[in-house]
């Protein structure tokens, strides 16, 4: 098997404007392009996509979020919707983003409208290590974001040669001038 990574995370947003702005804001996204050049829909893409007769995608716009995947935003029409799954619903239920400082990132992403359900804590059990933290939030539509920094050796780690994906430090801006 092939398996490299999570190239991209679809989140359904209510107004892709708004989210768009909320992701730039707050994490510092990058809006790379909208995928559709009319709506989509009809049978096909529902018996493809397993959505309800009648929904209609009218804009598929991808994100490019630090180093790691990416996001694609999807508005719908035509269909009702419900509203964003909390972390005790079955499924996909959150995504975590991993900032550096997390302290700055809570305040940014409250700045760009988001909400803060605590403030940073420290990760429990075995993530736990100096520095290593976390906090819920939710977007101004009510997806969950998780954001988490963990700059130290977790406990896990004592028990394992297993590791978990971390973050390289290179950042897109540092790919761009050394290539300059």
């Amino acid at each position: 098997m092939n398996v490299r990574a999570i190239e991209h995370v679809g989140i359904t947003v209510p107004d892709i404007e708004e989210a768009t702005r909320f992701f730039v804001e707050a994490f510092g996204a990058q809006k790379l392009y909208d995928m559709l050049d009319e709506p989509l829909g009809g049978p096909g893409v529902e018996a493809g996509l397993g959505i309800p007769a009648g929904a209609v995608i009218n804009v598929i716009r991808m994100l490019r979020l630090g180093n790691g995947p990416n996001l694609e935003l999807f508005s719908y029409t035509g269909v009702a919707q419900a509203q964003p799954v909390v972390p005790s619903d079955f499924g996909i239920q959150h995504i975590c983003i991993y900032v550096d400082d997390i302290d700055a990132a809570a305040d940014r992403l409250k700045q760009a409208g988001g909400i803060l359900l605590s403030q940073p804590n420290d990760l429990p059990g075995l993530d736990t290590g100096h520095g290593n933290r976390y906090v819920y939030t939710r977007t101004p539509w009510g997806s969950t974001i998780e954001l988490v920094s963990y700059p130290s050796a977790q406990a896990y780690e004592r028990q394992t040669p297993f590791r978990r994906w971390r973050p390289t430090k290179t950042s897109l801006d540092d790919l761009k001038s050394q290539s300059q």
